[in-house]
């Protein structure tokens, strides 16, 4: 006790504003539940295992600590306990994929450092400052569970701005209580009553064939009545029943669906629930065969346990980050970065006043926990794994989509990553980890004078199309959609089993990167006017690990986005030799840097193509999006814009007007803006022209010089022919002989929901991590991938 009273100058009582840490240690992933419990700095709120706890006093001198110890209660009953089906696309969260917690009995005292001397909590003869503290400290809710508690908002239903004032036409429609059917097609299922005019149509179309006949969207097109509700979703409290905005893009909430189905004759109280949801359909049809293959569902797997086989437990569609990390964490670099070269000590000591802010620190401790294998260890349900929610909340800082709980595109998060551990090792290349990542792309744009221009940037992935006509099973292809057509006249479907996809080669699609593409509307400085040029692109380096993105979202009949239902063959070994460029060869002439007038060269500012954006606008589309659409996709065609359009809906600035002032908009450009493009190896000239015709965004700027590589005949030609220097020490080269050594999977009709897979040759055997499921492949689905990770193969 005396040596309790001696430091009481070093307890804080907490305010309100404090975070205060009690459920993980901020430098390993030890909770109370770990052997040695968890201890809580009484000054600095931060948490710590009972290993590096006297790391932290050796660093603030802060002697008195929280002693808090979980220990698990035993539940005879547990095994009887009867299992809720999931109804929504997320684990861990109220209606998704159970995470039943088990009951803890929790004991607290106070211990004093360096003796490690302890006090029974609670008691009376406890300084009262001591009391008061720590009951704070209990009673307060965590750092972590702060950030749970502000997610999953942004997926909650909200009011339509269509609901309050909906018009409802005296039409003298009256629903039945059943027997419904489609006005316009014979389906009976996924049935929409239009809440404006009482139509009953059915529902969207889904990518593989099943679902509706977009009946229902096609009559909101025509008559722009807002609001449908999905018959035999309709139940006594209203609460399930799914209402769709069709302005608004999403599932609503309509405070006044009782009023607007009496309308109709509704009586709401009598129905049933016959009918799924869209989250339910969404969830019942990506349990489907698709879903099954890429997890190695029914599989009798063996399940995998040691260093680096460490799951990750999911916080909530938290799976993109996962795969991603899992992958990260069997590289080279990332191993020798964050593993064997730099201990947690070290990074500790290095860190700032709070760790849990650190990217050094969290990257770390995440490093080890997934390495050491310390966390890696069977209990009833497969493995403990390590929830990396420090990890999450430090990369994902100020980050709009990251920061939430929603899905995400693994690749958003993969060149995020990057981002940040960049600014995590400022001009330290050494250090940087995804050094080995980058690689140089050469464009090369011939116009019909002859002559050319070269453009050169840097990048960490390459995004291929999947051309499908490339298909190597064409006559199974044709057999199947015959044979579809046929069971669609007589009202039947085609089972999962039976469904024949398209087999594309990887070859074919490297083939499509670098083969030659027209570009439209090229301003020649050589003709002094505007013409069709022909683009080729190649890799002027070849790094030590290449990235293949596969571009599987497009445009569908009728312009409605689907996936691509789609397998790739993708060899173990790749030769991507062929595809590197060469620069500027003998007796090739570069264009002029300039018109032959002296003005400013007009491709400063791009013009979309009227033909693409009037198409775009006849669907509904956003005049000013699709001007946007068609720039940053260089006119090159309807599909490649309304990709780019999908893709770049939430983007904040997507409805700003397009500057025609040039001077106004060199007036407003970040100059840090600029200096981060010419970091990546842009001209400035090129960086000012790209960051004009994008906002100041610098992600699209870094888009629009890969899509503009006519951009850079307004700079000086001779530069032009080198914007990265080619004998940059930082960027790797070498052999163009890669091995296959990670993909990540996705389910699901979009890259922002479903479930992301990692897939990771260790140890000479591919492993599939599904959070925190660590398990040997036995099926392995390396045609259904979504991004391929390759490592070079030494000479």
């Amino acid at each position: 006790m005396d040596l309790l009273r001696a430091n009481l100058h070093k307890v804080r009582i907490p305010e309100p504003t404090n975070r205060i840490h009690k459920d993980e240690c901020c430098i390993s992933f030890d909770t109370p539940r770990s052997d040695g419990g968890l201890y809580v700095d009484m000054n600095s709120f931060l948490a710590f295992g009972r290993d590096h706890v006297a790391w932290n006093f050796e660093k603030t001198e802060n002697p008195v600590y929280l002693h808090i110890v979980q220990r698990r209660k035993p539940d005879p009953e547990e095994a009887d306990r009867p299992l809720k089906k999931p109804t929504l696309l997320a684990i861990g969260v109220e209606g998704g994929f159970s995470e039943q917690e088990p009951e803890y009995d929790v004991t607290y005292e106070i211990v004093v450092l360096p003796e490690f001397a302890s006090l029974p909590f609670p008691s009376v003869d406890l300084p009262e400052k001591v009391r008061l503290a720590v009951d704070k400290v209990i009673l307060a809710e965590s750092a972590d569970r702060k950030q749970q508690l502000a997610s999953w908002v942004a997926d909650k239903k909200l009011i339509s701005a269509h609901a309050m004032d909906l018009q409802q036409l005296d039409n003298g429609v009256i629903v039945p209580p059943n027997g419904w059917k489609c006005s316009k097609c014979d389906k009976t299922e996924n049935l929409w009553l239009n809440l404006t005019d009482g139509m009953i149509l059915c529902g969207r179309k889904v990518w593989d064939g099943s679902g509706g006949n977009n009946h229902a969207v096609e009559h909101y097109q025509q008559t722009k009545y807002p609001l449908a509700v999905k018959l035999g979703t309709i139940t006594a409290d209203l609460e399930g029943a799914d209402v769709y905005s069709y302005p608004e893009d999403d599932s609503v909430e309509d405070p006044l669906l009782a009023q607007h189905l009496s309308h109709f004759g509704i009586d709401f109280s009598s129905l049933q629930k016959t009918e799924m949801t869209t989250a339910e359909r969404e969830l019942d049809h990506n349990t489907n065969f698709d879903w099954n293959r890429i997890q190695e569902s029914g599989k009798d797997a063996e399940p995998l346990y040691g260093p680096g086989y460490t799951g990750l437990v999911n916080l909530g569609n938290s799976c993109y980050m996962a795969s991603i990390m899992q992958v990260m964490f069997s590289t080279h670099p990332f191993i020798s970065r964050y593993f064997e070269k730099q201990s947690l000590k070290a990074a500790f000591a290095m860190s700032q006043a709070d760790p849990t802010l650190d990217v050094n620190m969290q990257m770390t401790k995440l490093a080890h926990g997934i390495l050491s294998g310390k966390y890696s260890k069977p209990n009833q349900e497969g493995q403990v794994g390590i929830r990396p929610r420090m990890f999450k909340s430090v990369i994902a800082a100020s980050h709009p989509e990251f920061s939430s709980m929603r899905q995400q595109d693994a690749l958003d998060f993969f060149l995020h990553l990057i981002e940040k551990v960049d600014q995590a090792n400022p001009g330290d290349h050494q250090s940087n980890p995804f050094s080995g990542f980058k690689f140089i792309v050469e464009h090369r744009v011939q116009c019909p004078s002859g002559k050319v221009s070269y453009n050169t940037h840097s990048e960490n992935n390459l995004s291929l199309s999947i051309p499908l006509h490339e298909a190597t099973n064409k006559e199974q292809l044709e057999a199947f959609h015959e044979k579809k057509a046929a069971m669609d006249l007589d009202g039947k479907e085609v089972s999962s089993e039976e469904i024949v996809r398209p087999r594309v080669p990887l070859e074919a699609c490297l083939a499509s990167f670098s083969g030659e593409d027209e570009v439209p509307d090229f301003y020649s400085t050589a003709l002094n006017s505007k013409t069709t040029a022909i683009k080729t692109t190649g890799l002027k380096t070849f790094p030590d690990y290449l990235v293949l993105q596969m571009r599987k979202f497009v445009m569908g009949e009728g312009w409605v986005p689907k996936k691509l239902d789609v397998y790739i063959d993708v060899p173990d070994i790749i030769d991507i030799s062929h595809m590197r460029s060469k620069g500027v060869q003998p007796g090739e002439e570069l264009l002029p840097e300039g018109a032959s007038s002296g003005d400013k060269v007009e491709p400063a500012r791009p013009v979309a193509n009227e033909d693409i954006v009037s198409h775009l606008a006849s669907m509904g589309f956003n005049y000013v999006r699709c001007q946007k659409a068609a720039i940053n996709t260089s006119n090159t065609g309807v599909e490649e814009a309304m990709n780019w359009l999908l893709s770049h809906m939430d983007d904040p600035d997507i409805d700003d007007p397009i500057s025609q002032d040039p001077t106004s908009a060199e007036s407003t450009i970040d100059e840090a803006s600029v200096q981060t493009l010419i970091s990546f190896g842009f001209q400035e000239d090129v960086a000012r022209m790209a960051l004009k015709a994008s906002g100041g965004n610098i992600e699209r700027a870094t888009d629009w010089v890969f899509n503009n590589p006519e951009a850079s005949s307004s700079v000086s030609a001779d530069s032009s022919a080198s914007n990265v220097k080619d004998e940059d020490p930082y960027i790797t080269d070498g052999s163009g002989r890669y091995k296959l050594m990670a993909f990540v999977s996705h389910m699901g009709t979009s890259t922002h929901c479903g479930h992301y897979v990692a897939h990771v040759l260790k140890d000479g055997r591919w492993a599939i991590f599904n959070d925190s499921k660590v398990a040997a492949s036995v099926d392995l689905p390396k045609d259904m991938g979504y991004l391929y990770f390759f490592q070079r193969i030494s000479s």
